[in-house]
Formats: C-alpha cells, sequence, structure tokens
C-alpha cells in the first residue's frame, strides 16, 4: 500500500525503501520469512526480475539473509549473538569462582551469600549513536540518555562526521537498523546494535489532526524513505486520501507545494517551511528509538560491555 504508482521515483526504489524501513520500524522483525520472489512480485504487479534485485540489494546491505531451500528472511541485528557470548563468558567466570571458594574452604551457599551482597560496582559505558542527520541523531541521543546509568554517556555523531571526528572510549554503537551494517564497517571490533524506530508522538498527534478533505503534499530527501511516510500518514491518519509524496530535488516541488494544505517533511528538510503560507500546516515527520528495543535490546548490550576491561574500551578500529 506504501507504493506509488503515479510517483516519479521508480517502484523498485519505493519497494527497496519500504522494505528497509519496514525493518528500521520493527513492522518486519529479525527472523520474519519475506514472500518468495514470484510471489512478491505477482501480488504487486513487478517483474520477478525487479523484485530479485531488490533482495539482492538488500541482501548486500546486510538487512536480509537468504537461505537455500527455506527462503529470504530479515537478518538479525547480531545483539542475541553479542548477548550469548556475554553469557558463555559468564558462565566460565562463575566456574572459576566457585573454584576458588572451594579452595578457600567456602562452601556454595556462603559463596553464593558473598556475591549476593557484594557491592556493585559496574564500569561506565560509552555508547555512539549514529545517524544521518546530527539534529536528527541528538534528539535520538537524548531519548535514550533517560534510561541509562549514572556515570554511562550518550553521543550522537553523523556518518559524515565520523570521516573527520571518530571519537574514542567507545564500548557500543546504536544506530537505526538501516544503518548497522555501515556502522559495522565504521568500527568493526565493536558491538553494534540496531535500534528499532517509530514516529515521535507529537508526529502521531500531528497527523491524526490533519482535516480528512486536507491536500497533503510528503517530502524527504532520501527517495528510500518516501514509502515509510505514506505508509505513517496512512497508520496514523487514514481518513486522509489525498498525499502525493516526492522527493527534495523534484522538478515539480514549488507546484506540489502550493496546492498543498499540510506539507509533511522529513528531518533535514526544514527549509520547506520558510516558502509555505500562513494558510499551509507544516508537519516534521520525526521518529525517536522505540522504548521497548531500548529496554530488550539496547540495555542488554551495554550491561554486557560492562565487563569490557578499560584497554578494551579504548580500542580503535
Amino acid at each position: 500500500m506504501a507504493l506509488d504508482r503515479a510517483s516519479s521515483v521508480p517502484v523498485s526504489v519505493q519497494l527497496r525503501g519500504a522494505l528497509e524501513y519496514g525493518i528500521a520500524s520493527g513492522d518486519l522483525a529479525p527472523g520474519t520469512r519475506l514472500p518468495s520472489v514470484r510471489r512478491l512480485a505477482a501480488r504487486l504487479g513487478l517483474s520477478p526480475v525487479t523484485v530479485s534485485n531488490v533482495y539482492a540489494a538488500l541482501q548486500e546491505g546486510g538487512h536480509v539473509k537468504g537461505r537455500v531451500g527455506t527462503g529470504t528472511f530479515v537478518a538479525d541485528d547480531g545483539v542475541s549473538h553479542h548477548q550469548a557470548q556475554a553469557l558463555r563468558d559468564i558462565e566460565r567466570r562463575i566456574g572459576e569462582l566457585v573454584r576458588l571458594g572451594q579452595e578457600a574452604g567456602l562452601s556454595r551457599a556462603e559463596l553464593a551469600y558473598r556475591v549476593s551482597t557484594a557491592p556493585e560496582r559496574p564500569g561506565q559505558v560509552r555508547v555512539l549513536m549514529l545517524g544521518t542527520f546530527q539534529d536528527a541523531t541528538e534528539a535520538y541521543a537524548e531519548d535514550i540518555r533517560p534510561c541509562l546509568r549514572a556515570g554511562d554517556e550518550i553521543i550522537a555523531r553523523t556518518t559524515e562526521r565520523l570521516a573527520r571526528d571518530r571519537p574514542e572510549g567507545i564500548a557500543l554503537i546504536v544506530a537505526p537498523r538501516t544503518l548497522r551494517v555501515e556502522a559495522q564497517s565504521y568500527f568493526p571490533g565493536l558491538p553494534v546494535v540496531g535500534i528499532t524506530l517509530i514516529p515521535k508522538e507529537a508526529t502521531r498527534i500531528a497527523l491524526a489532526a490533519i482535516p480528512p478533505q486536507a491536500q497533503v503534499a510528503a517530502i524527504s530527501y532520501f527517495p528510500e524513505f518516501l514509502p515509510a511516510m505514506r505508509a505513517g500518514i496512512m497508520r496514523f491518519a487514514p481518513h486522509v486520501s489525498r498525499v502525493t509524496a516526492t522527493i527534495r530535488d523534484d522538478d515539480n516541488l514549488s507546484a506540489i507545494l502550493s496546492r498543498a494544505d499540510v506539507v509533511i517533511h522529513s528531518t533535514g528538510a526544514e527549509d520547506l517551511r520558510q516558502g509555505l503560507r500562513s494558510d499551509q500546516t507544516a508537519i516534521e515527520y520525526r521518529h525517536t528509538p522505540d522504548s521497548h528495543a531500548i529496554e530488550t535490546d539496547l540495555l542488554p548490550a551495554i550491561d554486557a560491555c560492562r565487563g569490557r576491561t578499560p584497554e578494551q574500551r579504548e580500542q580503535k578500529p
């Protein structure tokens, strides 16, 4: 439903964007099996070659994985593997502790009591929030910060800024799922958590308040993001039927904006507001990290990093 046949953006780009941001938003969870190439092509009225090329591009980007004989699946972000590795390390250390306790004449009950009453001395963790636009990335970091322990730190960087300003002492990288593979390439020695993003509450409220008869223009810098915007509009403003979605550098952008009652723009396209009339409404389509993803994916990964030595934390990729 997010595909727009009348759009100037090629339908293959729209399909890839719809799948990428479906993964990023959590609508397509890790491990989800995608339809076969022929089934999806028939459902959408597309050439199987087009769908096959989109699947190949997604697999090359690390978003999906093909399994011979079983199909194509949304890739796991690697957190589960990292946690499993941490648990194995904990079990090994518990075994060493039990052995040392026996050598000291301590029973298991006495050892357990000493462990339960030992003061907590968690290490501080420095987290890097990686994104595309600095303003949005800083907002993501600000939303995550209250969930961290005292002493932990989270800083925001864009992929462009990393080229000239790469921070040190980072223990873990958090990024939108669509940037997870790219983030891993920048920091191959560090764990990367792909976070699920959802529209902010203010965005959802603003979309729901759009008048039913309004002519809506949805504008994004990235053509791949347009299907996500259309899907969000349809989800939170299902009563709106007249939506024109296009990219920021569309040659017909001025005409599209002039006809719109409501302009919905992605983060990074705020300059569009300057040319709007007083009778037009502007809405920024902004995301925030999903609180459930923070609780179940990010925080366990941060806790697993607390066992890393200072030397490991200072390790440069």
